[in-house]
């Protein structure tokens, strides 16, 4: 596929007033959202994968940076599941609503069940779920007895970064509010298609999390794909293929 220049960054006053930036291509439906993972953005290999192909086709595709991440305005450490969410709800009805494809990567995986719930509760159709390395309710499964304790003093843990110099920061805000959208559970109140994508050796999101989230769907359309060599990222080029395939499928 050729090179596709991505469109402008527009900015969107979110919720809370704060400089949403976002990248959004017109085109058929359904809208193809993609949601980064912890600290990441909408200029990712993933992210702009999933748009150039959408533009490639036709696909109407939205990118986006979370408040305090990226190109967005605000503070990371007041970011949590429930602003960020309300974030990509706003930005998903300033470009026309749905129906909508939600790609999620690692904790946007995570904000992409909370998403489809808050959208159909609106009566917004969810057309599909796409899930790579999905990873709800990591703060139950993911944290040490001791990460858990420091949060829930009020202060900040920072944990060492296999993916850059700078020791990644987990805040005491997010934690708090997280724990009211933990979703394993019990059953999630979903039944559009659902595609789990994960890799075996993911060193971060156990591919056994990706099982759990199938068990607990209450929609039949669900399958799991699993890369034996697959990271955490699967940013490769093999992995990014497989992605878009899984995209192309369900938005079509």
């Amino acid at each position: 596929m050729k090179d596709i220049d991505l469109p402008p960054v527009q900015r969107l006053t979110g919720p809370d007033a704060t400089q949403i930036a976002h990248r959004y291509a017109a085109g058929r439906g359904p809208l193809i959202v993609f949601l980064p993972g912890y600290m990441s953005d909408m200029a990712g290999g993933k992210a702009t994968a999933v748009m150039s192909d959408a533009m490639a086709r036709g696909r109407a595709c939205l990118l986006l940076d979370y408040s305090g991440c990226g190109l967005s305005d605000g503070d990371f450490a007041d970011g949590t599941l429930s602003r960020w969410r309300d974030e990509v709800l706003a930005l998903i009805e300033h470009v026309g609503g749905g129906p909508v494809v939600l790609a999620g990567s690692s904790m946007g995986g995570w904000l992409m069940l909370l998403i489809a719930k808050a959208l159909i509760a609106k009566g917004t159709p969810v057309h599909a779920l796409v899930g790579i390395a999905a990873a709800p309710d990591f703060i139950d499964w993911g944290y040490s007895k001791e990460q858990t304790a420091t949060l829930e003093r009020g202060e900040i843990w920072y944990e060492d970064n296999i993916y850059g110099p700078e020791p990644t920061p987990y805040h005491p805000a997010f934690h708090a509010d997280a724990k009211g959208h933990l979703l394993l559970s019990e059953p999630i109140e979903l039944t559009c298609p659902v595609r789990l994508l994960h890799g075996q050796n993911d060193p971060d999101v156990p591919w056994q999390t990706s099982l759990m989230v199938a068990e607990k769907l209450t929609g039949d359309d669900v399958h799991i794909h699993l890369v034996k060599d697959g990271d955490h990222r699967l940013s490769r080029e093999s992995d990014i293929a497989l992605l878009l395939s899984i995209v192309r499928e369900v938005a079509a």
